[in-house]
């Protein structure tokens, strides 16, 4: 098999192509503009997993031109060689014009139909969307197409339009794919560009950081929605590609049971902390009287069209546009038509593709919004003033808290220079940061060992022109009780060589630089329990007080010199650090990109502190009413047990005896001890129980 893709570097294009490599056999050839070949390349070696493989070959051409630009002599050394010739290269904006809508997604496939007869290619794959079916009403099946429905934007009309040239002019096999709304990936969240959906997070974000998550919203019925993980809708490609005599058919890659609107943004509400949003008539209730009424003057056709004219777009632009939510956007928010996609379904029975149900993967989706789209950071005058041209070393910047600050310094301008054990992933992590134009240094560093951090220093001091902030983020937990710790005296050794000695070793180090500078500021990534003093925490807080008292001290000492620290007692954070404690997953946690935001805080304002409420609560308690403090703290002792892993690794004098099976009583117990633990996370917010 020989493939040709266009629009290989678009988001659902780079999916494609992997599921090529990684499942089929044969060269991939990948139309590319000269310009982007640099960018095309770094794809290339994620695509074949940096193997140097040369399956996926560029072919320099644009899709702005008669036969998109390709050279004659290549498509006649490859005539009759290319078996699919997969057509993705198209605007997907519902804020586009006309004009490109008319280049990119009309012209543009008209010229690709010639290269591909030229090519005399197998099946000409035409990556649509349900725009095709406009705002026609009620059920809209794939055998469907040209049924008079009113097409109501430039992008609806370039869709339906490219579809059809593709029906009436192909000389060739084809097969249509018309997605729905297409998100990030369901299991990494992987996202290239702001749409759909991912409009109304910023709202979202602001709702979550100014009202507390309890508070129920009133919301309005604004109908049904339809969305699909670029995941499946690449998988699903590819199968339906390779299915033999399924020529001359579309296909609905959409979800089965569409969504209400306001059902999708409550899960994002949900993923993100956010206050949820109430309709206090139910659909059904209104669904008998709306029913009776002609379908202009339904409420939903109502609302669809009034926010599409020219006063209410002038109105949307100056308040919800604001917020990076475009006026074409909220016109277009739910769908008129139900999708059928029973064929598509029976075409993929037995494959094991699915659409997955949402609620399984918006926290996955607004994770990476956060992390790696949100551009917060990077609009704040006052952050770009602070960090833009400055070196920042962050330890433990591979992956949670220390990553997302990396991304987040390169957004505003900064320097990240990251340094952390494993070098493969500082590497994937520099190269994310230049993808996107800006610049990053990777120093590998094992940060428990005290000679490769003086390496380490001698390297910083150096190769770089300027320390101007050291974020001490490289850490290691333990959560485990005295009486399951006393033949483990090494995990109170081992805590703090990374939490102190290695934190203090590299300041040390980089004083001399600093001192040189006549500047320079240190943030320490501590923790809330040194202000709560959480029981089975006793060697990880202890350490994280250590290096406190130590900043304490040194602060003095050389605040004439320019030098600053902050030290962030951080509450706890959704980490791999503590993956492990599966009791963590129900409590309420800051996200990493939460996190960041105190980190850039801690670099912008250089506060001596930044703490939470819940820690001050929990050091003000243990300074006026420390008995009292300290029985509640047995009370969670007693609530909270230790760990499965830390009892495994105490071995079996400390470690509780199995038993074959639960009794109802105490499963009863074990449920309510749940619902105590549960009410104590939430009353003391952050606290690592």
């Amino acid at each position: 098999m020989a493939y040709f893709v266009t629009g290989a570097t678009g988001f659902i294009g780079r999916f494609l192509v992997s599921e090529l490599v990684d499942h089929r056999d044969g060269p991939v050839f990948v139309l590319c503009r000269a310009s982007s070949l640099p960018r095309l390349e770094t794809m290339i070696q994620q695509w074949t997993h940096g193997s140097g493989s040369s399956r996926v070959v560029p072919v320099v051409g644009d899709l702005g031109q008669p036969g998109l630009g390709v050279d004659p002599e290549w498509v006649a050394e490859h005539a009759g060689k290319i078996d699919h010739f997969f057509h993705l290269a198209a605007i997907y904006d519902m804020t586009a014009d006309d004009a490109t809508n008319d280049a990119m997604n009309v012209q543009g496939t008209r010229y690709a139909l010639e290269l591909a007869d030229g090519l005399q290619a197998g099946c000409f794959h035409q990556v649509s969307s349900v725009a095709a079916a406009g705002d026609y009403h009620g059920r809209f099946d794939e055998t469907m197409f040209d049924e008079g429905q009113p097409l109501p934007s430039p992008y609806h009309r370039t869709k339906y339009e490219s579809e059809k040239i593709v029906r009436e002019e192909s000389t060739i096999s084809w097969r249509v794919y018309r997605p729905a709304i297409v998100v990030g990936d369901s299991q990494t969240g992987a996202m290239d560009k702001i749409d759909g959906p991912y409009y109304f997070f910023p709202l979202i974000k602001r709702m979550r950081d100014n009202l507390p998550s309890w508070l129920p919203l009133v919301g309005v019925d604004l109908g049904d929605t339809n969305l699909v993980p670029v995941d499946y809708v690449a998988k699903a490609m590819d199968h339906l590609a390779h299915l033999p005599d399924r020529d001359g058919e579309a296909f609905h890659l959409v979800n089965p049971e569409p969504q209400p609107v306001v059902d999708m943004i409550n899960s994002f509400c949900s993923a993100a902390g956010a206050p949820r949003f109430a309709t206090p008539i139910d659909r059904n209730v209104t669904a008998g009287a709306t029913g009776l009424l002609p379908r202009a003057l339904r409420p939903s056709s109502l609302f669809s069209a009034v926010v599409r004219t020219a006063p209410a777009h002038l109105l949307l632009d100056q308040t919800l546009g604001r917020l990076g939510i475009p006026a074409e956007v909220v016109g277009h928010t739910s769908f008129p038509s139900v999708f059928d996609s029973k064929a598509t379904e029976k075409a993929l029975a037995g494959s094991g593709i699915a659409v997955p149900d949402l609620e399984s993967y918006a926290r996955t989706l607004w994770g990476y919004w956060e992390e790696n789209l949100d551009d917060t950071t990077g609009r704040d005058k006052r952050t770009r003033s602070a960090l833009k041209g400055k070196h920042v070393v962050i330890t433990g910047a591979s992956s949670g808290i220390g990553k997302v600050t990396a991304l987040k310094v390169a957004q505003a301008g900064g320097i990240p220079v990251l340094v952390a054990r494993g070098k493969d992933k500082l590497e994937e992590t520099k190269a994310f940061i230049e993808l996107r134009g800006g610049q990053a240094y990777a120093f590998p560093c094992d940060l428990s060992d005290l000679r490769a951090i003086d390496d380490l220093c001698a390297r910083l001091s150096t190769e770089l022109p300027s320390v101007d902030f050291l974020v001490n983020n490289a850490g290691r937990s333990i959560r485990r009780s005295l009486r399951l710790s006393h033949d483990r005296f090494h995990d109170f050794e081992r805590t703090m060589q990374l939490n102190y000695f290695g934190a203090i070793r590299l300041i040390i180090g980089l004083m001399p630089k600093l001192h040189q500078q006549k500047s320079g500021h240190i943030v320490n990534i501590s923790s809330i329990g040194v202000q709560t003093n959480p029981p089975r925490f006793s060697a990880y807080v202890a350490s994280k007080a250590a290096l406190d008292a130590w900043s304490n001290v040194v602060a003095s000492e050389v605040v004439g010199h320019g030098i600053s620290f902050t030290n962030i007692h951080m509450p706890l954070v959704r980490t791999p650090m503590i993956a492990p404690t599966k009791m963590y997953d129900k409590f309420p946690t800051l996200s990493p990109a939460q996190a960041a935001d105190l980190v850039i805080k801690a670099m912008v304002e250089k506060p001596h502190e930044i703490n939470t409420f819940a820690g001050n609560a929990g050091a003000v308690a243990h300074t006026f009413a420390p008995k009292a403090a300290f029985r509640i703290l047995n009370l969670a002792y007693q609530v909270f047990p230790d760990s499965a892993a830390a009892k495994a690794k105490a071995g079996p004098s400390e470690a509780e005896p199995a038993v074959a099976a639960v009794p109802p009583a105490v499963a009863e117990t074990e449920g309510g001890r749940e619902s105590e633990q549960i009410l104590m996370a939430r009353l003391f917010p952050g606290v690592h129980w």
